[in-house]
């Protein structure tokens, strides 16, 4: 995956999303049809389709940046152009915009074009910008987005339209995704969001830190206990401060809402049943946990310590400058050590759980493309051919290689230049991957609130000790569970 900035849950108010879906169309040009109208708030739209001759693929050597790569092309009888907007920045805009001209010049002699825009905050879905163009009759024809959680609440309340029907013209068979990624893909069986790649999420720690604090690197932690011993062992006070922390369990991915309670086996929100649930054992367990740290290393400390600590993408992250031991993160982590402390030597291991926990598993981070409602359909079933496009590991080989992402198809890892090359890292990845425990938690039409007062929940209680979490926890969702009863 590529990424520069984790940025933050937006809160969505659910009379602004209605207010956006009940007017306007999701692309600039007006339906065709009625089955093109954009849904009413929390309405799903049926699934469009449009009368095409039968497609073919055919193979085509195209230029991606300074390389020469072999794709397939697929002729659905159809030719125009749409609109794309895209959530990545800085050199992953480079890669994208790579992608978007290899597609054009693929797809050139059947008259398709792909029009890119590259919007921050997740392509506009963090900061109200695509519920304004969704509202104003100005949104994409297509969009990807970093923000999956969020994407799928767009999907709860209508935003984005069913693409079944759309996939079977363009031949994007999704059976054989990872079947964790299909927890943010499908809503009420129909099929609305398409990932371009996962990630897995692990833990990193220094091997130099390890050595000098007489940790044995060729046994890293596999158990919740071990982690909190080398946790320990790293630590090392400075008189009122610390001059290094073995971890900090809420910083890189340990700030991300549902990552960690995914470890410990919490279930945040039961589909079946359509209950939040925040008051399970594991999830206590999780705060308890959180706490604990808390009350050992006093967060007032903890936060003077990581008071202007770089971040993700900065040689100033801390634990590229020794002053963290280890920490949790997704695969992407060793393309910025690569780009900002190529001399830092590290190395990553499935996350430990407790025994009760799913060992050897991953939640699951991925870009998303979506299709707005009220798109035309004949602009969304061009739009999906840029989907198919880019599923295809000739177009996303440099970026596994750079970030550590994956495919998400099995098999589509023995194409990729790693596998090739026996990386042990990635074989890692892969073995990951494949646990049947995997998925994205807590995905439900109130998911981006649900989040931000989580973390501000665990905020509360990692500065106020004396604060119980199953009390606090059960507040939270009976206040979740009134908001999702309301959509």
């Amino acid at each position: 995956m590529r990424r520069h900035i984790k940025s933050a849950l937006s809160v969505f108010t659910a009379g602004l999303m209605a207010a956006s879906l009940l007017v306007g169309c999701g692309s600039e040009s007006a339906p065709t049809d009625q089955s093109a109208a954009p849904a009413a708030a929390g309405e799903q739209v049926s699934t469009v389709s449009v009368e095409t001759t039968e497609s073919n693929t055919s193979k085509k050597t195209v230029s991606m940046g300074d390389r020469q790569i072999e794709v397939e092309v697929t002729d659905i009888g159809l030719k125009g152009s749409f609109s794309y907007w895209s959530a990545f920045t800085g050199d992953s805009a480079t890669w994208d915009q790579e992608r978007v001209d290899a597609f054009n010049e693929a797809y050139k002699d059947l008259g398709i074009t792909c029009e890119v825009q590259y919007v921050p905050d997740g392509a506009g879905i963090n900061n109200g910008k695509l519920l304004s163009s969704i509202a104003g009759g100005t949104a994409p024809d297509l969009l990807v987005t970093d923000n999956p959680t969020s994407a799928y609440q767009y999907v709860a309340e209508g935003s984005f339209m069913p693409l079944d029907s759309i996939l079977k013209q363009i031949d994007l068979d999704v059976d054989s995704f990872y079947a964790g990624c299909k927890d943010v893909m499908y809503y009420k069986d129909q099929c609305y969001l398409i990932p371009q790649d996962t990630n897995v999420i692990m833990l990193y720690f220094r091997p130099d830190i390890a050595k000098e604090c007489g940790l044995d690197v060729d046994n890293p932690p596999t158990t919740l206990e071990e982690l909190d011993a080398w946790a320990d062992a790293m630590t090392v006070a400075d008189g009122s401060n610390y001059s290094r922390m073995g971890l900090i369990p809420w910083l890189d991915s340990g700030n991300d809402a549902f990552v960690l309670p995914f470890f410990f086996g919490a279930d945040p929100y039961n589909q079946a049943e359509n209950k939040i649930n925040l008051t399970g054992d594991n999830m206590v367990k999780y705060m308890e946990w959180i706490q604990s740290y808390a009350k050992k290393y006093d967060p007032e400390k903890i936060n003077a310590f990581s008071s202007g600590l770089g971040g993700m993408f900065s040689p100033d992250h801390p634990f590229m400058t020794g002053k963290v031991g280890m920490t949790i993160t997704g695969n992407w982590f060793t393309g910025a050590l690569k780009a900002y402390a190529p001399d830092v030597p590290y190395t990553a291991v499935p996350v430990p759980v407790p025994e009760y926990g799913r060992a050897k598993s991953s939640t699951f981070g991925c870009n998303v493309f979506a299709i707005p409602s009220g798109t035309d359909p004949e602009k969304a079933a061009l739009a999906a051919l840029f989907v198919k496009f880019c599923e295809q590991g000739t177009v996303n080989d440099d970026n596994f290689c750079q970030w550590r992402s994956i495919p998400v198809i099995d098999a589509a890892f023995d194409d990729v230049t790693l596998t090739k090359e026996g990386d042990a890292m990635y074989a890692m990845e892969r073995e990951i991957a494949a646990s049947p425990e995997n998925g994205i938690p807590a995905l439900c039409s109130v998911s981006a609130e649900l989040s931000t007062q989580f973390q501000t929940l665990r905020e509360n209680l990692i500065y106020d000790t004396s604060l119980d979490p199953a009390t606090e926890l059960k507040t939270l969702e009976d206040q979740m569970q009134a908001a999702l009863e309301a959509k």
